[in-house]
């Protein structure tokens, strides 16, 4: 059964079928091949009581909380002061490139967008400033996969649906985790430019009363990211309606910026719907696969097989992470997500790890997915919106990344606790 599921998956995957599509015929196939039930029929009932689900209505919330930010200029603005305060460091704007993405993957929450946008908006600068292609390209794929680190993040949304844990938890997990590997990424620029010069390209000169002038552009995204966890972690709001409250004040925002027009809105409500379409569409057949696995008694098969093999907890773990690490390579990562952790999360449980500790992991392991060849989505967002030069620089630039990656989700293991205390030293359900 096992066996035949994976051989299935990787056809549709070869066939370059959609997610959505690929994790839906994946369920009906499994349940004509090893159920004496017509499953299928469950589909109405399975996608009305989880699109029914009100933490769902957080996605679409914080993805056209991002998308008026990027539209109303916020995000241009943004990223022009963080370059004025981070010029002074080796390598200058590609540090630019992963401090404007952590603030803007803050209000985002999306991987790609994040990439998307500080691609729009950084690599005009690094045609001026000489800068070394592929490390510079790298810094941006680079700093995009916070989107999905940084609360508030719609993967962690995804994942907490699907693992039945605690979005403010998952959320509080993720923050460390977050703080360290942007550093570590900060560290990596530095320490390049440092042993190569050349990397750096041209230093800019900004005086100080250009970096105090610049400093009003970085309230806005700061005080929606504290407003919109804030109330989360107060216990004020709930997730979705924290994703409502910042809405609310990224179009405050907007009008105060005299930005609120039909054609903002216009460009927000189009790439909103998109996005959201894609997303609700694989949770839903995910719901759906997680329903015919576990009813063919096939989630169950794996723990008992897993367990059967008597390995080690951490043995069982490193097992994981190289099967995700080989899968991100070839799929998306929403829909990795969606399609293995029904069969993982029970995995994890059983040798006695935290799921919400493990979210954290699969939430890093999907971003190096984003980062790895052949199919890393962002990389693909990099350089299609360059629109020159050769897609391996991109790749080249972002390989040292993905050894930072790899160094981070080491540390999670030696250190769990980096994502468990935050969690244990506050009371948020």
């Amino acid at each position: 059964m096992l066996t035949t599921t994976i051989t299935l998956l990787l056809g549709l995957l070869a066939l370059s079928v959609a997610a959505a599509a690929s994790v839906g015929v994946l369920g009906i196939a499994l349940s004509e091949l090893f159920s004496p039930l017509p499953l299928t029929n469950a589909i109405g009932e399975l996608a009305w009581g989880s699109s029914a689900e009100f933490l769902l209505v957080a996605i679409p919330l914080y993805v056209l909380m991002g998308e008026l930010l990027v539209s109303s200029g916020v995000a241009g603005r943004m990223y022009g002061a963080v370059s004025k305060w981070v010029s002074w460091l080796p390598g200058g704007l590609m540090n630019a490139n992963i401090g404007a993405s952590a603030l803007f993957s803050a209000t985002s929450g999306s991987s790609v967008a994040t990439a998307a946008t500080i691609s729009t908006l950084a690599l005009p600068e690094q045609r001026k400033a000489g800068y070394n292609a592929p490390l510079f390209l790298g810094s941006i794929a680079a700093g995009g996969t916070l989107g999905i680190l940084i609360p508030p993040s719609i993967n962690m949304i995804v994942y907490a649906l699907i693992a039945n844990v605690s979005v403010p938890k998952l959320y509080l997990a993720a923050t460390m985790p977050a703080i360290v590997l942007t550093g570590m990424f900060t560290l990596l620029i530095i320490g390049a430019c440092l042993l190569r010069p050349r990397l750096a390209g041209k230093r800019s000169s900004v005086t100080w009363r250009e970096r105090m002038q610049s400093l009003p552009h970085l309230v806005p995204p700061l005080l929606i990211f504290v407003l919109v966890i804030g109330v989360i972690y107060g216990g004020i709001a709930t997730a979705s309606e924290s994703a409502a409250l910042g809405v609310i004040a990224a179009l405050l925002l907007a009008w105060y910026k005299r930005a609120l027009n039909m054609a903002t809105l216009s460009r927000a409500f189009e790439s909103t719907m998109r996005t959201t379409g894609m997303i609700i569409l694989i949770t839903l057949s995910a719901f759906f696969l997680n329903f015919i696995l576990s009813s063919i008694g096939l989630t169950t098969m794996l723990v008992d097989f897993v367990t059967g093999l008597e390995l080690s907890p951490i043995g069982t773990m490193l097992a994981i992470i190289l099967f995700y690490i080989l899968l991100g390579c070839f799929m998306d990562t929403l829909a990795m997500l969606v399609t293995t952790a029904p069969l993982t999360v029970p995995i994890v449980i059983a040798m006695g790890f935290d799921p919400i500790w493990f979210g954290v992991m699969l939430i890093l392991l999907c971003e190096m997915g984003q980062l790895t060849p052949p199919f890393g989505m962002n990389l693909f967002v990099v350089h299609s919106i360059r629109g020159e030069g050769k897609f391996i620089d991109v790749i080249y630039g972002a390989l040292p990344f993905c050894l930072i990656l790899l160094l981070m989700l080491g540390l999670m293991l030696l250190a769990p606790e980096l994502a468990l205390w935050l969690p244990s030293q506050m009371s948020v359900s």
